[in-house]
């Protein structure tokens, strides 16, 4: 038996990278998975990977998913979403909120519709989808929101900053967005407890190579050795969306620090076990 069997999955950014891996596991894990982003078929985007790459690969290892091609970061197309979700699959049972949007622009120059957008796909979209998700968990008294974040979120640190330690420019907004994302996170995990409703947040404990990570120059390659193998969290996201409520909800953590936790693994590094996470992941 799978850890989702017969569950409704929706992931968002599921055309490529951690998304498109976590939406494999999921659907190994017997979940009916319903694979969001806007990127419908390859060559739609610049970067490598599709939706229907994604459906292809789960369909030919024996699994259930549906691509619905979408742009989360208007409200309206949100709502369709998760109605496709209910008219393919059924009530939904588990929400991965993984898609993100990244411009690496320093505050100065930042364009004002980029800004929007950047916010409107990674803070707006989770707030949208889960809300309307919990429409499904909340009179059935479960349900799992888990919410995909990031080490920008960590910031520069604490200041006064020196010469040496400041100038580092680009990551503000994104790094704003994912720290946003994991009060917001608590907040709701708190609000849904007594419904049975679990939400959580984790990050990687190290850059995975993707095709997004490989064009901001993040990573040197799809090989790069100091990379974390994605599929480290897709594990961590499975997780996070499988285990009971009382033991994971309100959680912010980081890939390798819960999978060491709960005995996923051994050895263990990175953000959450080598050095210390986010304000929210420490409280």
């Amino acid at each position: 038996m799978g850890k989702l069997d017969g569950k409704v999955v929706i992931v968002t950014g599921a055309s490529r990278g951690i998304g498109a891996t976590i939406a494999e596991l999921f659907a190994a894990e017997g979940g009916k998975v319903v694979c969001a982003a806007r990127t419908l078929k390859e060559g739609d985007h610049p970067l490598e990977g599709s939706l229907e790459h994604t459906v292809n690969t789960i369909k030919a290892a024996g699994g259930e998913a549906t691509a619905v091609a979408v742009d989360i970061s208007d409200h309206a197309e949100c709502l369709r979403l998760v109605d496709e979700t209910r008219r393919i699959y059924g009530p939904v049972d588990v929400l991965v909120n993984n898609a993100a949007l990244t411009y690496f622009v320093p505050i100065k120059d930042y364009p004002v519709n980029k800004w929007h957008r950047s916010i409107g796909v990674n803070f707006h979209a989770p707030f949208y989808l889960s809300q309307e998700v919990l429409r499904d968990m909340l009179p059935r008294k479960s349900g799992s929101i888990v919410n995909i974040s990031s080490g920008a979120a960590i910031g520069p640190g604490r200041g006064p900053y020196t010469p040496e330690t400041a100038g580092r420019g680009g990551g503000t907004l994104y790094g704003a967005e994912k720290a946003a994302l994991e009060r917001f996170t608590q907040g709701l995990a708190s609000e849904v407890y007594n419904d049975g409703v679990s939400v959580t947040c984790v990050s990687p404990s190290q850059v995975v190579p993707t095709p997004g990570t490989v064009h901001h120059k993040l990573v040197t390659g799809m090989d790069d050795p100091r990379g974390e193998d994605p599929i480290l969290m897709a594990k961590a996201a499975l997780l996070l969306a499988s285990e009971p409520l009382d033991k994971v909800t309100g959680r912010v953590t980081y890939s390798q620090e819960i999978l060491q936790e709960f005995g996923w693994i051994q050895n263990g590094k990175g953000t959450g076990i080598d050095r210390k996470g986010s304000g929210y992941s420490q409280v």
